[in-house]
C-alpha cells in the first residue's frame, strides 16, 4: 500500500533509538522525510547516516527536551530548513521509575518534564504549521508501568496524560482537519527493555514468563509493528481516524487472561 507520504516532512522525538529509530526507518522507506530529535548529538547523526546509506532521506535537530527554548529552536529549524511541517510523533520518554513511597515532588516533576510536557510543547510550537499542512500528530503512549515493576508513579502519570491529551487535542483541532490519535506500547523488546530484563537472574525465563500471557501468538510486539502503525496514522489512508488510542499489543491489554 503507498501510504502517500512521498516528501512529507514528519518529526519524530527520541528518533534515533529504539521505537522512535523504528518510526524514523520506516517512515524513510515510504518516502518521508523524517527529522530526529534529540539530545544526544552522536546518536542522532548516526541515525541519520544509516537512513542515508540507504539512499533515503532524513534531517536531525539537536534539542533537550525538557527545555522549552530548545523545543521551541528545534521546531523552528525545522521550519528553516523545508519551510513545513507535515507531521508530528512525540515519541521521547523513558520508565524513570519514580513512585510514591520512595520518590519526591522535585523528582516526580523532573519525570512529567521528561515524559509528557515535552509532547505538549512541540505540539505547541509545530502547530502553525500543521495547520497549513492540515497535518497529523501521533502520541506514543505505554501501559503504565514495566511488567512486574510497581513504583512509577512519574511514567504512569505521563502516559495518563498523554492519552487525554490526545483526545482533547482531537476535538480542538478538528476546525483545522488535523488529526490526533496515539499508539500505546505494552511489551516490546526496546534496549531500554532489554536493559530491564537484564536485571533479573534469569532473564529468558522472566521474557518467557512475560510472552507466555500475551494472547497473539505469545510474543512480544516488534519495533517494526509499532511504527507500521504510526506510519499509518500519520498517512492519508488513515483520514478519517482520529481521537483513538490504538493498542499495538497483540492483545495484552484488553484480552481475557484465561485464554
Amino acid at each position: 500500500m503507498d501510504l502517500q507520504l512521498q516528501e512529507k516532512i514528519i518529526i519524530v522525538t527520541g528518533g534515533s533509538k529504539g521505537i522512535g529509530n523504528g518510526i524514523v526507518n520506516v517512515l524513510s522507506d515510504e518516502g518521508a522525510i523524517p527529522v530526529i530529535v534529540g539530545r544526544n548529538k552522536e546518536h542522532v547523526l548516526n541515525a541519520v547516516k544509516m537512513i542515508e546509506a540507504k539512499n533515503r532521506k532524513a534531517y536531525y535537530a539537536l534539542a533537550e527536551l525538557t527545555d522549552p527554548d530548545q523545543c521551541k529552536a528545534a521546531v523552528n529549524t525545522v521550519i528553516q530548513k523545508f519551510g513545513r511541517i507535515d507531521g508530528l510523533v512525540n515519541n521521547a520518554g523513558i520508565n524513570d521509575g519514580i513512585g510514591l513511597e520512595k520518590g519526591n515532588y522535585e523528582d516526580f516533576i523532573t519525570s512529567i518534564n521528561r515524559n509528557l510536557t515535552h509532547y505538549y510543547l512541540m505540539a505547541h510550537y509545530a502547530l502553525t504549521e500543521l495547520k497549513k499542512s492540515k497535518g497529523a500528530i501521533v502520541n506514543i503512549g505505554s501501559k503504565t508501568s514495566v511488567t512486574g515493576q510497581g513504583g512509577t508513579s512519574g511514567y504512569a502519570a505521563a502516559n495518563g496524560g498523554r492519552n487525554a491529551l490526545t483526545r482533547e487535542w482531537a476535538v480542538e483541532l478538528l476546525p483545522y482537519q488535523i488529526r490526533v490519535n496515539a499508539v500505546i506500547v505494552a511489551e516490546c523488546l526496546t534496549p531500554l527493555y532489554e536493559r530491564w530484563l537484564k536485571t533479573f537472574p534469569d532473564p529468558e525465563k522472566k521474557r518467557k514468563e512475560i510472552t507466555s500471557k500475551i494472547p497473539l501468538e505469545n510474543r512480544m510486539t516488534t519495533i517494526e509493528e509499532i511504527a507500521n502503525t504510526v506510519a499509518f496514522l500519520l498517512s492519508p489512508k488513515s483520514s478519517h481516524t482520529t481521537g483513538q488510542l490504538l493498542f499495538v499489543d497483540g492483545g495484552y491489554t484488553h484480552l481475557d487472561r484465561t485464554l
